[in-house]
């Protein structure tokens, strides 16, 4: 299991979705490794990690790789940066691990079972079916179509930083992972529902929320569902923003995660 590892001071873990991995977060890295250690993971199957093809890629089985991580490097005082599935995986650690995390960042992302939402039921049914399987396999659709689609100025991603979110996946027995989560959408209902269940114990945890609100995927109900979770969470809307706000307003995004640490203050 890969991971970056830079900087010193209070840890700053940064978790990603799919298809992308630790490279999403470089921008952020940078601007906060001169006073935070930043650590970013590469999951099982993304990025520099091994993709072994027995394993299980869940996101239950991610979560727990995870925890093994936290605990190998020996990190207190955390602060989690989570994004699409990043939410689920980080906040399955928080809640087991609520005194360890000092402060959480949520950037379009979710942690519930959405098994009554059509908007979200046809997506993991479609591209976590056979068809949309045998594309990501065949064709590494979903990171070469769905995440240029997920942004908002699909300009911003230009063919050089594409090709690092393509490379990854170069074959189709690297891709397990990539197939894998659009069906767990659906698949880890009964994990998802047990997590939001403890998520009220992480209530008071200060909070920033980052949205980018012309994201495809998490709309604003999802922003104004953890608007409602958490009691005081300062809230950033980024208006031009698709999915991926690390890669499509990394300055945006490092500005308002800098406000937050140093003065808990978001603008």
């Amino acid at each position: 299991m890969h991971y970056v590892d830079e900087g010193s001071g209070e840890p700053v873990v940064l978790l990603h979705g799919n298809p992308t991995w630790s490279f999403l977060y470089r921008h952020l890295i940078k601007q906060l490794s001169s006073t935070h250690r930043c650590i970013a993971p590469d999951y099982l199957g993304f990025g520099l990690s091994d993709k072994p093809a027995d394993w299980s890629y869940k996101p239950q089985d991610h979560a727990n790789n995870l925890t093994r991580l936290i605990e190998t490097l020996g990190l207190t005082d955390m602060t989690l940066v989570m994004q699409d599935w990043g939410g689920p995986i980080g906040l399955s650690y928080a809640v087991s691990h609520p005194r360890n995390v000092s402060r959480l960042i949520l950037i379009n992302t979710w942690a519930w079972p959405i098994n009554h939402d059509f908007h979200y039921i046809a997506f993991s049914a479609f591209m976590g079916g056979p068809i949309g399987r045998l594309l990501i396999r065949r064709g590494n659709f979903f990171a070469r179509v769905l995440l240029r689609q997920a942004f908002g100025d699909k300009t911003q991603l230009s063919r050089r930083t594409h090709a690092h979110y393509l490379h990854p996946l170069d074959s189709p027995e690297d891709r397990k992972g990539c197939l894998v989560f659009p069906k767990e959408i659906l698949g880890s209902s009964a994990w998802l529902a047990q997590l939001w269940q403890e998520i009220p114990g992480l209530r008071d945890k200060p909070t920033l929320l980052v949205w980018g609100m012309k994201d495809i995927a998490f709309r604003k109900k999802e922003l104004q569902r953890w608007q409602r979770t958490f009691s005081h969470p300062q809230v950033v809307r980024l208006h031009s923003v698709g999915h991926f706000v690390p890669e499509e307003a990394p300055e945006c995004l490092a500005e308002a995660v800098k406000r937050f640490l140093h003065e808990g203050v978001a603008e």
